[in-house]
């Protein structure tokens, strides 16, 4: 080689940067790019001009040299040029277009893969080999899988095609995988049934939205497409153990999910499954989703699904009357005043013939813990008040029931009168105490003697009144008994001094008086 060319090509590997080592994905196919070809960089510094005369030369020679360019020169030309190409060492394949720094795009995080290190592209290159493997691996099996349901006959065999043993697990397996690398390169989440093949046959049902809706509602990724497959095997009545475990999970989504909720009952009813079994899944998810409703009416359609069977066994009743009331309590001490609990309480009792001392007791428990718990003094009345061995059915709670014995009604002003001492300005035992005074038939003025004990001296400098809803009762005592004029002096002193903030109210109260 003659001493021009070495140093011409000593030359272009300074100008060429070849020394720099590259760090990133861009600067190592940028590196790549110029070793392809060699005198672009010193053009690129220092233009056509500004380079040497051996750069210069060797740049032409590049340039003609390229594809679409060689072809248009004589043959005689070509050869020349080739010669150059050989001397000057230039590669016969050279990239054509400069690398850009976003040209790789961005991964899930919005981060360029340009900016990648060369051991992060080398990761991300075996996770993306693994799944293309996966991926080929997994429509294999749908195509295998395919011709098992068709029935079609193997050739070779004469036998109709199968599945290995194990074959499906290892799918679902594969496909977890696979979504999880999508997840890790892309981003692109997939849920569980269209990643399992189970569901291969199943063809979801998206939600229709009209054209041009104003308002279209945007579901997460993953709860749509439970739902479209939900549509799917819905109108296709289905009813498997993997739509029981469909529903379960979007229960898990959306507990106040109606339709779903029916739906389950409906799995649960065609395939036998346990009721016990099946309360017992309930309890979880009531403590998970304390203020639903849907959860509470679907425990009434199993029970009253279950009764039946057991409704000529009490000690099976019995024992369900008693497990439902531990899981009450379970919810109460949750949320002690939990509306949708506390009617479901009521409809149990009533379908389990509850009214026994048990219960009582249970409730008896519950005001002691919160004497304010106005919930559970409501119970308590149901149950005193509404006992079929007693009580005239469907009663209503504020007329007479002259089927109630005596001794009840004593007991229960007995229990309402002690709960009062505990907290005088409590509304809750007042308002249970003339309740049962009502259903017992009996006159305020009856125990006018114990209300009286709460006020003192009224309209004196010396008045005390320990309780504004003693003040109220003795109101409606007075009036009762005629006496208009105290009657009309407890309202008046309630609006002046006990309870100013309902004073138009009191007013009002007053003017009937009249009336």
């Amino acid at each position: 080689m003659s001493q021009q060319k070495r140093a011409s090509k000593a030359k272009t590997a300074d100008s060429t940067g070849a020394s720099k080592e590259p760090k990133t994905v861009y600067e190592d196919a940028l590196h790549t790019y110029y070793l392809t070809r060699p005198f672009d960089r010193a053009y690129e510094g220092h233009g056509l001009d500004g380079m040497s005369a051996v750069d210069k030369q060797g740049w032409i020679t590049q340039q003609s040299a390229q594809p679409g360019v060689i072809e248009e020169l004589s043959k005689k030309t070509q050869k020349e040029i080739l010669k150059q190409v050989s001397d000057l060492g230039i590669p016969v394949r050279r990239a054509h277009i400069k690398p850009t720094p976003d040209q790789w795009g961005k991964d899930k995080h919005g981060r360029n893969i340009g900016d990648y290190t060369l051991e992060e592209r080398n990761v991300r290159f075996t996770k993306q080999s693994k799944l293309r493997k996966l991926t080929s691996a997994s429509d294999r099996f749908r195509n295998r899988r395919d011709l098992v349901l068709s029935g079609l006959v193997d050739g070779n065999t004469g036998e109709p095609f199968t599945l290995e043993d194990g074959a499906v697990e290892k799918e679902r397996v594969r496909r977890k995988e696979m979504a999880a690398l999508k997840d890790d390169l892309y981003g692109e989440k997939r849920n569980s049934y269209s990643m399992d093949p189970d569901w291969d046959d199943v063809v979801p049902i998206p939600q229709s939205e009209p054209e041009g809706a104003l308002a279209a509602i945007s579901y997460p990724e993953d709860y749509a497409e439970s739902m479209s497959y939900l549509r799917a095997v819905m109108a296709a009545q289905e009813y498997s153990p993997r739509c029981l475990k469909l529903t379960e999970d979007i229960i898990f989504m959306n507990p106040a999910h109606y339709t779903v909720w029916l739906y389950r009952f409906s799995i649960v009813q065609a395939l036998k499954i346990s009721i016990l079994e099946e309360l017992a899944w309930l309890n979880n998810v009531a403590l998970e989703h304390l203020k639903n409703y849907q959860i509470w009416h679907h425990r009434q359609l199993l029970i009253d699904h279950y009764y039946p069977s057991i409704a000529d066994a009490p000690d099976d009743i019995k024992i369900l009357a008693n497990s439902e009331r531990d899981f009450l309590m379970q919810m109460f001490a949750e949320d002690a005043k939990n509306y949708h609990v506390w009617s479901y309480r009521q409809y149990i009792v009533h379908k389990l013939s509850m009214w026994d001392q048990v219960e009582l007791q249970s409730i008896e428990g519950m005001i002691d813990e919160d004497v304010r718990n106005n919930s559970a003094w409501s119970h308590r009345f149901f149950l005193v008040f509404s006992n079929p061995s007693y009580a005239t059915e469907d009663s209503h709670s504020t007329e007479h029931d002259p089927k109630v014995p005596a001794e009840i009604i004593d007991r229960e002003i007995r229990y309402a009168q002690e709960k009062i001492k505990l907290a005088p300005q409590n509304q809750s035992p007042w308002n249970y105490l003339r309740g049962v005074l009502v259903k017992g038939g009996r006159k305020l003025g009856s125990v006018k003697g114990y209300v009286e004990e709460y006020v003192k001296d009224l309209g004196e400098e010396s008045e005390a009144v320990r309780s504004s809803h003693a003040l109220d009762q003795l109101a409606d005592t007075y009036k009762e008994a005629g006496d208009k004029e105290k009657a009309d002096l407890c309202l008046r002193r309630l609006g002046e001094k006990w309870d100013r903030i309902r004073q138009g109210y009191w007013e009002y109260r007053r003017q009937t008086l009249e009336v």
